[in-house]
């Protein structure tokens, strides 16, 4: 079923089916459309890994995103609950 805010469906369907999550995906797939897969490839790449950073800094960045059940757990599953947000 085709989706208004979605601009780009195939990327969106595409980014879904490699384990993106649905907010991830439609945020590259509307990049895309608007600017072009080439322009939205170039933007960011700034930050360090997730690896050198702190576990309160991991923390925070969880609660900044909206992420639930990280207080308890070990960096390393703390960093991959990130990364799969």
């Amino acid at each position: 079923m085709p989706n208004s805010s979605i601009k780009n469906e195939k990327l969106y369907e595409d980014l879904r089916k490699e384990g993106n999550s649905k907010e991830k995906a439609a945020r590259i797939a509307n990049a895309a459309a608007a600017r072009g897969k080439s322009a939205v490839g170039k933007k960011g790449g700034k930050s360090g890994s997730y690896d050198d950073w702190t576990v309160a800094d991991l923390k925070k960045r969880a609660k900044e995103l909206g992420i639930s059940g990280y207080s308890g757990l070990t960096k390393s599953k703390l960093v991959a609950k990130l990364r799969n947000h």
